[in-house]
């Protein structure tokens, strides 16, 4: 319980509160009238002298006269000559009562202006007091956030610190890691060269063991061969005609081959009951199945020297006579941004197209519409480049993303990614060989892929990036943006040719039977080269047609008898390859440049995209 003072001590604490601001109010207010306070006192002084002089002249001017003779004549020491007169001196006092009057008139309007001033600084005081108690709640304020802010900032540099050891420890894990990669890739090369190595000395092996047989076998065909050249057959005759007896005779037959031993059996017509079955008729089967094993032996033997062959795609059939598109029969918007590719499938009524909006739309194509069939989702960047494998039942997709991609037709979600470019993937093809393709890339390389493993099996370094690859049996076709198309064998290490065009090579399309190449380029030009001699067979160009982009896609028709290639005013071209003059241009729904175009193995209708979003079937 508290004692008897307890409840006195709050009011004593406000009641000292209360005497400290007094006091620090009198301090502030007092600092405020040091200046008025002097002047205040001099102007008091002032009037107390005023007020006794005015007393003393209201006493009688005799005696002001006096005193004021008085005063002057022990101040100035004058003789009584020089003093003036009271008329004089009364003039005097009465001008200089008039300006002291005025004095004090301007004194006390300069009081009451101080006064007002006064008032006004106190305004202004109590304003910037309280001004300055914000500021100083703002200060404070600010110096606890301050306080929480250098906290935070403490441990974020904890945490950067932090982050920064940890990724430096990754880093160095990521660097032993890629060291263990690459010793893991120089083994299994090394491993790789090893097994071609011993698969090749054991098919040698096994090559030369099948010479040895084969030369044994017919080395022992030929033994058996002669041994039954030279056995004698015994033939027996009875006859049924009295008188005649039983003749016994012995016939020599060579049987070196079964059309001999035909021969001599057709010509020698003997009247016999029966032959015997003894020697002849199992020497000349034995031979039979003998060379009919020799036969079998070298089919095998054939087969085996080889390898196992690779697999290959049937050929996809093509329409004899392609039939040039003349209206546009559907238009769509079909992606949420501009579209850069466009493939048909192998059986001519599905068709894909890929978009910057990361999508590839599959479209089937009926009764000259297009219908919504399948969207696949999961590329990592734009699409660049779509193409069908030869069987229709894969997509494969180039992305910005420094990767391709491969989906199974009918599945949504991507089966596999192929990584290793270190730049934008501009195109990915199929080659006609199962489970191998070929991408090409702005990091100047074209990489062969073994989609069964998703490996790179071989990396080609050219000088310039590559903007589209095609491929043949035994070759790729890549085109640069140095104006050079390279030729490659798959199975060397160099580049066979080179073909200088005139612009920067935007796509190239391999005609159906690998004897021609169309090529576009930034100089506004197709090309035709004949692959046969690798030369530049046509030019074409065509008032109005130009390259839109980098990318712009043209095709030949699948007869080879035209080349289709879209503008970038959105027009549609196609030259007839045999004359080489420009057959139609169509125009319409296309209100910007054209990227891509195809046209169906069938030759019956044409698809082309636009960097507007939209799709068009013309028929």
């Amino acid at each position: 319980m508290a004692g008897p003072g307890a409840p006195c001590a709050p009011a004593a604490r406000w009641k000292r509160h209360i005497v400290r601001q007094l006091r620090q109010r009198d301090r502030t207010q007092k600092a405020l009238f040091l200046e008025l306070v002097p002047a205040y006192n001099s102007l008091l002084e002032k009037a107390e002298l005023l007020a006794k002089f005015s007393e003393k002249l209201q006493r009688g001017p005799n005696d002001v006269i006096s005193t004021i003779h008085q005063s002057s004549w022990e101040e100035s020491g004058l003789d009584s000559d020089q003093v003036s007169s009271p008329a004089t001196l009364r003039v005097k006092w009465q001008e200089e009562k008039e300006g002291l009057q005025l004095v004090c008139g301007e004194m006390a309007y300069q009081v009451v202006e101080k006064n007002a001033a006064l008032g006004t600084l106190q305004s202004e005081l109590e304003e910037r007091q309280g001004r300055l108690a914000a500021l100083e709640a703002r200060v404070a304020q600010l110096q606890e956030t301050r306080r929480q802010q250098a906290l935070q900032v403490e441990e974020r540099r904890a945490q950067n610190a932090a982050q920064h050891a940890a990724y430096e420890a990754l880093r160095a894990h990521a660097e032993h890691r890629e060291a263990e990669l690459r010793r893991l890739q120089e083994e299994a090369r090394d491993l790789l060269e090893r097994l071609v190595q011993r698969k090749a000395r054991a098919a040698a092996e096994r090559n030369l063991r099948n010479e040895r047989r084969e030369r044994a076998n017919q080395a022992r065909v030929s033994q058996e061969l002669k041994k039954v050249a030279k056995r004698t057959v015994s033939i027996s005759e009875s006859s049924n005609t009295p008188g005649d007896g039983i003749r016994e005779g012995k016939e020599t037959v060579a049987v070196g081959s079964e059309s001999a031993f035909l021969e001599s059996e057709g010509c020698e017509k003997w009247k016999r009951p029966f032959r015997s079955a003894s020697a002849t008729s199992l020497t000349l089967s034995r031979c039979v199945d003998v060379v009919k094993g020799l036969l079998d032996f070298k089919k095998r033997r054939g087969h085996s020297i080889g390898g196992a062959p690779e697999q290959r795609y049937q050929s996809i059939p093509v329409c004899v006579a392609a039939r040039l598109p003349t209206h546009a029969r559907d238009v769509l918007d079909a992606h949420l941004s501009e579209i850069n590719a466009v493939c048909f499938g192998p059986n001519s009524s599905l068709v894909a197209t890929g978009g910057a909006d990361r999508l590839i739309h599959l479209w089937n194509v009926v009764g000259g519409r297009l219908k919504a069939n399948q969207t696949l989702e999961g590329a990592g960047g734009s699409i660049t480049s779509v193409d069908f494998d030869p069987s229709g039942a894969q997509v494969l997709a180039s992305t910005y993303n420094q990767a391709a991609q491969l989906w199974n037709v009918g599945e949504a979600q991507s089966k596999e990614t192929l990584s290793g470019h270190k730049d934008k993937v501009t195109a990915a093809k199929f080659k006609l060989t199962k489970h191998q393709a070929v991408t090409g890339s702005r990091d100047r390389t074209v990489k062969e892929w073994d989609l069964g493993r998703a490996y790179c099996s071989r990396t080609i370094n050219v000088v310039s990036y590559c903007n589209d690859v095609v491929c043949g049996d035994h070759i790729i076709i890549s085109g640069h943006n140095d104006q050079k198309i390279r030729f490659w064998d798959s199975r060397g290490p160099r580049c066979t040719q080179i073909i200088p065009v005139q612009g920067r090579v935007t796509s190239l399309s391999l005609s159906h039977d690998q004897l021609h190449l169309l090529s576009c380029s930034r100089d506004d030009t197709l090309k035709i080269i004949d692959l046969r001699v690798f030369n530049i067979r046509q030019v074409f160009r065509a008032d109005g047609f130009k390259c839109g982009s980098d990318w712009t896609k043209a095709v030949f028709s699948p007869d080879r008898s035209y080349a289709l290639a879209g503008s970038w005013d959105g027009a549609l071209y196609i030259w007839d390859v045999d004359t080489g003059k420009l057959e139609s241009s169509l125009r319409g729904p296309h209100c910007a440049a054209v990227n891509a175009v195809a046209w169906c193995f069938s030759g019956s209708h044409v698809v082309s995209v636009d960097q507007s979003r939209k799709v068009v079937l013309w028929h």
